[in-house]
């Protein structure tokens, strides 16, 4: 797999955590993926669709950061934010959920590839 494979099949991995994530939150993909800040909820649900970006497909931080268009401190303060938060025991119940979903989905496949 050459190098812009490894980006593509990086940002489809993001794109799958990020709609994941927004169907968790009830709240659209595309605010999520906005360029600004938005609501507090969807603040923070960008914040777990790139913390989990990070934990279930190993994406190092950078990798993170320019699947959602932030910067890598950007990711590992939402990845910090996150992983305060799972003190909680129904919120880590509730992510490590999210988690086991991303982690079992199947490799992205291109049309090429044949079905």
């Amino acid at each position: 797999m050459c190098g812009q494979q490894f980006i593509e099949r990086d940002l489809a991995r993001a794109r799958l955590a990020r709609d994941t994530v927004a169907f968790a939150f009830n709240v659209p993909a595309d605010e999520i993926a906005a360029p600004t800040r938005r609501s507090c909820q969807v603040a923070f649900a960008r914040q777990v669709a790139m913390y989990l970006s990070h934990v279930a497909f190993e994406l190092n931080l950078a990798r993170v950061g320019q699947a959602f268009g932030r910067d890598r401190s950007t990711a590992a303060y939402a990845c910090q934010i996150v992983e305060d938060r799972r003190d909680d025991p129904d919120f880590d119940a509730w992510l490590d959920g999210l988690e086991e979903c991303l982690r079992t989905a199947p490799e992205p496949r291109s049309l090429s590839e044949g079905m």
